[in-house]
């Protein structure tokens, strides 16, 4: 992969099996500006360097329309997938997080279908209480977090319409989450 993330201590994973050919999957996961239509929580995304894509390219997450997260390319593997830097201009991560990252990575998982594997990987401020509190409270949080823009995600690529609140609840009866 192009560019290189340091190690973070802690990292909860999902996966889900698309029903895509890889190149496909690709094709819409390169694209930085979507994010809006699969994470839950966001309502817009802004695509804020000349780069589009690959190690550089920047975008800005918008939870409210004045409120956002940057979210910098680091790492770049055409075809499979990317890892983003979480952070606030040039403030560094948000809290709670002394640094912070998501991985998306494809993978073929045959009968024309793809595996998408989304990681969050963070270190957490205050020392050992933060390495405590990472590992109880919001251990939860952030697995069900990474969870719904698994799903969502897929949802949104499989139909092409962006997946709202009411669908996810449906989505996550269904149980399309892959073990690991």
């Amino acid at each position: 992969m192009e560019g290189k993330e340091r190690w973070m201590e802690n990292e909860v994973s999902a996966r889900v099996l698309l029903d895509l050919p890889r190149d496909q999957a690709w094709e819409k996961l390169r694209d930085l500006s979507l994010a809006h239509n699969y994470v839950p929580g966001i309502i817009r995304t802004e695509i804020r360097t000349e780069k589009k894509e690959g190690v550089g390219a920047s975008r800005r997450v918008y939870q409210t329309e004045t409120s956002g997260l940057d979210e910098t390319v680091t790492e770049w593997n055409a075809g499979q997938g990317f890892q983003i830097k979480l952070h606030r201009d040039e403030k560094g991560p948000m809290w709670p997080f002394r640094e912070g990252a998501f991985r998306y990575h494809l993978d073929d998982a045959g009968n024309g279908q793809t595996a998408l594997s989304i990681s969050l990987m963070f270190t957490m401020r205050h020392g050992a209480f933060g390495r405590l509190l990472a590992r109880t409270v919001l251990a939860g949080i952030f697995r069900k977090t990474v969870q719904d823009v698994a799903l969502s995600l897929k949802s949104f690529y499989e139909t092409g319409e962006p997946t709202t609140k009411a669908r996810l609840r449906e989505i996550k009866s269904a149980q399309t989450l892959v073990s690991s």
